[in-house]
């Protein structure tokens, strides 16, 4: 339409007391890059424009899953969909057979998802991509991943992150790290342990052992909240138990309160006396401990249990008989470990 026109349907519209919106010529949109269209698509598409020509591709589409993850408080106790899209650049085969033994499977794409979901409850989905495209990536036929991770069900439309991580630029390899990963002893005190005067000895003790070790603590005798729902009774009685835990802290500098799973294996690689504060790991347990946190010798048992430790010594309480690991009782006036 010509600014003339333009011009006369406006002078019509006026004198006619017709309301009108002014039409002004438009610039034609500009067609969308392919940068812009390659951002919106498929991970295998993204994949195959960046590919330099010389890998096979292999992909998971539209894999969906129930999840509780996320930082909301919202989505604790809950699940929510959560869509799952990889590709995975290979190394082609030297000669190519039927033999499922030389190929990258789709299975060890899937298994490395449920093994990260398993793992623990995650906040985000970042962290969540970052370990499964290490995991791929450990995968000796595995050159480059592109981990796309969308939430269906948290708004209008698909809430996601995708990334693309390489062999070389990775996080160190799944596989190494868990070979590297020490085997703690895990020590329980009772209430009473953690004031004995013995416990600087103990201390000593432990602090000339190579072995790393993780102090743990139960639920102080103090009286406990009375309240009807379950969620908010196991967060009140884990705060408690993580009070006991800096009590002990106030005893011997040496003890050091840790909260993640980082924390600990920084420890125990540090030769650091660590005291566990559990309510981080067990709220963000995909497989939390099940029994009331009364019993805090299973809190203890279940924390051995995760972290494979090499044994574990209970002092002034009665350690677990129904376990495969290695575990002794120790009474409270025993003053050598």
């Amino acid at each position: 339409m010509t600014q003339l026109a333009s011009l006369v349907t406006l002078m019509v519209a006026a004198k006619a007391k017709i309301p009108c919106i002014a039409v002004m010529k438009l610039k034609e949109r500009p067609r969308m890059t392919e940068e812009i269209r390659l951002a919106f698509a498929h991970p295998s598409e993204r994949a195959q424009a960046s590919a330099e020509g010389k890998y096979d591709r292999i992909s998971l589409r539209d894999h969906i899953i129930e999840v509780e993850i996320g930082a909301f408080q919202s989505e604790r106790g809950v699940t929510q969909r959560v869509c799952f899209n990889v590709v995975v650049e290979v190394r082609p085969a030297a000669e190519y057979s039927d033999d499922v033994d030389q190929i990258l499977s789709y299975d060890r794409v899937t298994e490395a998802i449920a093994a990260e979901l398993n793992f623990e409850r995650l906040n985000l989905l970042e962290t969540l991509a970052e370990r499964i495209a290490r995991r791929i990536l450990s995968e000796k036929q595995a050159v480059r991943a592109f981990v796309r991770i969308e939430k269906l069900d948290r708004g209008p439309g698909a809430l996601g992150v995708e990334i693309v991580r390489s062999r070389t630029s990775a996080l160190p390899g799944f596989k190494g790290a868990e070979k590297d990963r020490p085997r703690p002893r895990i020590i329980h005190l009772s209430n009473l342990a953690v004031t004995s005067p013995f416990l600087t000895g103990w201390l000593d003790a432990l602090e000339q052992n190579p072995q790393p070790v993780i102090l743990c603590v139960g639920l102080p005798e103090l009286p406990q909240p009375k309240v009807e729902n379950g969620q908010v009774a196991r967060r009140i009685g884990l705060l408690a138990i993580e009070q006991n835990a800096w009590l002990l802290a106030a005893q011997d500098s040496r003890c050091v309160v840790v909260a993640t799973h980082t924390e600990l294996g920084w420890a125990m690689k540090n030769g650091q006396i660590s005291v566990w504060a559990p309510s981080k790991m067990v709220l963000d347990a995909t497989h939390p401990p099940q029994d009331d946190l009364q019993n805090s010798l299973s809190l203890t048992h279940w924390l051995a249990d995760i972290l494979e430790a090499q044994d574990g010594l209970y002092i002034g309480a009665e350690a677990p008989v129904d376990s495969a690991l290695r575990l002794r009782s120790q009474p409270i006036q025993a003053q050598l470990l």
